[in-house]
């Protein structure tokens, strides 16, 4: 294939070279181009990961998305929003672990506007000014804009001032209007979640981009995807990693319609893929949290130089039944056994510590 010289020669390759290879190529020789990629941008032969901590401030969300298992109508009886002290408990226990940050993301409240998130923000950063918040996904700020009548430029600025450090690439799944009609007719359309985190880019906080694989959606739909990443990254450079993970359908609606999970070979192919079509992504993670150790531990030679995070506490994934879970030396001891030098890292991809 003409497409595989031009990976081994480090040149760009376009969307139809892409669809070939996730289409053509033999998973080892997929796997064999991008780790050559991988060890091309990170010679180093270093593995990274973070230790954080994912905190849903609320479960309840408008939005129902058809692959979700988390959200919560504002009448359910374990509908909750988080109070004060068990935001301050969860916070000081991640920073006891040696935590450098947290996820925080919730649903599409309907009442919550605004004041409530900069509250939020402040309270957090006056009782622990060290930690890191990564959050607010697109479809959170975009909400936010709409119940607060403010544009989406207007709340980022505010967020910031606040104490936000950067947004997560959460609500993206696969940024395909095609599919994003029939998984979650609801949710923010592609050109909106691409507008959020160009807005982010320029006012100067990073952003993460993420891809949900699996539901309804087809290798087109995954290529259009990495595609219109790789352009915005191109105009703003504001993305610092890419995590593609595949879709989980227990306990969901939609997995009335998806009855089979992804399997670890396509799990390995999009990765892959990915590693090779982002060429302007410094990092791409492997998802453990839905893959496992040992499958997270392959994707360190399919293209990815990230372990993602340590993640204390989880609720969405889990929320559809699996529940992976990894203490730090677990962590230290896959990187090292795939040959690699664990090194802690912070959600701005800065060096914390080695092992």
């Amino acid at each position: 294939m003409e497409v595989i010289e031009k990976v081994i020669a480090g040149e760009r390759i376009d969307q139809e070279e892409a669809l070939k290879l996730l289409k053509e190529a033999d998973l080892l020789t997929l796997g064999q181009l991008a780790n050559a990629v991988r060890n091309r941008l990170h010679p180093e032969k270093e593995v990274t990961f973070v230790i954080d901590r994912n905190i849903n401030y609320t479960n309840i969300c408008t939005c129902r998305c058809r692959f979700c298992a988390f959200y919560r109508d504002k009448t359910a009886p374990d509908a909750y929003v988080i109070d004060r002290e068990t935001l301050r408990r969860k916070i000081a226990e991640t920073v006891e672990l040696g935590g450098t940050a947290i996820l925080l993301q919730g649903g599409l409240h309907p009442d919550l506007g605004i004041e409530y998130y900069e509250e939020l923000l402040r309270f957090i950063k006056g009782e622990f000014p060290q930690i890191h918040v990564h959050g607010f996904s697109a479809p959170e700020i975009v909400h936010i804009s709409r119940v607060s009548g403010l544009s989406v430029e207007e709340v980022i600025k505010r967020l910031k001032e606040a104490g936000l450090g950067s947004i997560p690439g959460g609500g993206a799944e696969i940024l395909s209007d095609r599919v994003r009609e029939r998984i979650a007719p609801n949710k923010i359309k592609t050109r909106e979640w691409l507008e959020v985190h160009r807005t982010a880019h320029r006012l100067g906080l990073k952003t993460t981009a993420t891809m949900m694989f699996g539901s309804l959606d087809g290798d087109e739909d995954i290529v259009e995807h990495l595609k219109v990443i790789r352009e915005l990254q191109d105009e703003t450079g504001g993305f610092t990693a890419f995590i593609p993970w595949s879709y989980q359908p227990d306990n969901t609606e939609l997995g009335r319609e998806v009855k089979e999970k992804a399997s670890g070979e396509r799990y390995l192919r999009v990765l892959a893929l990915s590693r090779i079509f982002l060429d302007n992504f410094p990092n791409i993670q492997a998802s453990w949290v839905t893959q496992g150790g040992k499958m997270a531990q392959v994707a360190l030679k399919f293209g990815a130089n990230d372990f993602g995070s340590l993640m204390i506490e989880e609720n969405v994934v889990a929320a559809a039944g699996v529940k992976f879970r990894m203490p730090l030396e677990e962590i230290i001891r896959l990187i090292k056994d795939a040959g690699y030098k664990p090194v802690q890292r912070d959600t701005l991809y800065r060096r914390v510590r080695e092992f």
